[in-house]
């Protein structure tokens, strides 16, 4: 065996291992819960814009993205636009011809003015809307047509109908090999207030809309490696392998 094969073996061991030690599951969702009162997602930037995400999940996302190569990352919800710049930069260093599309309700002028001006900005389309309009629906169907390799990033609205129907949506766009990631699944985990001035909560989330899908959807699987390495996740059960081709197995 040589170093690297080795090195992987070890590693997964370890893994393994970890995602079995109740203690540090629990750990690692008492640090998310303790920290979400210090708005801790908001502390990191990527090439100098906010992105509000863990850091863990954009290490999971880098190595998605490597492994995959799509031509095309679609991301409902994109604040700030550091996602969308993080996105983009990784296609940059694949150095392939990719873009992402961003949709958003209301992409505010400071934030649009910022995300234009970025180095990263000519492999952006930006498109304001609800994600669940026909219209916005339609111009990214449009797009993917031309692509082979399409990703798609759930992070808008977090309400179980309003996720439900993105999954509905937007699942035909992932091709096989490639994720559906659907962010803030960890809000069933957290305490009952955290999100006292949001729609969402523990009854009320994207968890529950991602059970719902699998159910009556077999083209997508849990990535449960994923989630067991990273430990601190804002998306267990979140990241969704497409393993079947559309209308076809």
């Amino acid at each position: 065996m040589n170093f690297w094969a080795d090195f992987t073996l070890k590693r997964s061991i370890d893994i393994n291992k970890m995602s079995k030690d109740q203690k540090a599951k629990k750990l690692g969702l008492e640090f998310l819960n303790y920290t979400a009162k210090y708005k801790y997602t908001y502390n990191f930037t990527w090439l100098g814009s906010p992105i509000i995400q863990f850091p863990q999940d954009m290490v999971a996302i880098q190595e998605i993205v490597w492994k995959v190569k799509p031509d095309l990352i679609v991301e409902t919800g994109i604040a700030h636009g550091g996602s969308l710049i993080f996105y983009a930069s990784l296609l940059e260093l694949i150095g392939n011809k990719g873009k992402v599309i961003g949709i958003d309700v209301d992409i505010r002028k400071h934030n649009r003015t910022e995300i234009e001006k970025h180095p990263m900005f000519k492999r952006i389309v930006l498109l304001q809307g609800s994600s669940l309009e026909p219209d916005i629906v339609q111009k990214v169907n449009s797009f993917a047509k031309k692509r082979k390799k399409v990703l798609v990033a759930l992070d808008s609205n977090h309400t179980h109908n309003h996720v439900l129907r993105e999954l509905q949506l937007y699942s035909p766009l992932v091709t096989k090999g490639s994720y559906l990631v659907v962010f803030d699944t960890v809000i069933e985990d957290m305490d009952e207030d955290s999100f006292p001035d949001r729609p969402w909560n523990k009854q009320n989330n994207p968890k529950i809309a991602v059970r719902q899908f699998l159910k009556s959807n077999s083209r997508f699987v849990v990535d449960r490696d994923i989630e067991n390495k990273l430990l601190i996740t804002v998306a267990p059960g979140g990241y969704l392998k497409c393993i079947e081709d559309l209308g076809r197995k």
